[in-house]
């Protein structure tokens, strides 16, 4: 699968929520607070592994600048993914 090129995407900046979207769907979200703490990331079945979600993260590290925290996840994909990111941050 290819990534995606995150200007090619629309995002919405909530009180601490980034969503990415295009015309038609929601390709995933994160919500954070100011402490950098994820406190929900997900990412669109039919958009994972585009690195998604590796976006959605940096554009949390730049708009709290804190190195991030992530609460423990609910699923085992969750996991997964927290573990595909301990190097990354």
């Amino acid at each position: 699968m290819n990534n995606i090129n995150i200007q090619d995407v629309k995002l919405d900046e909530a009180e601490g929520v980034f969503t990415l979207r295009n015309d038609n769907t929601t390709l995933g979200f994160v919500r954070f607070n100011n402490d950098g703490e994820i406190e929900y990331i997900f990412v669109n079945p039919l958009f994972r592994k585009r690195n998604l979600a590796k976006e959605l993260l940096k554009l949390v590290r730049k708009k709290t600048n804190k190195k991030l925290v992530f609460q423990k996840p609910i699923s085992p994909l969750g996991f997964k993914l927290l573990k595909s990111l301990e190097k990354w941050n």
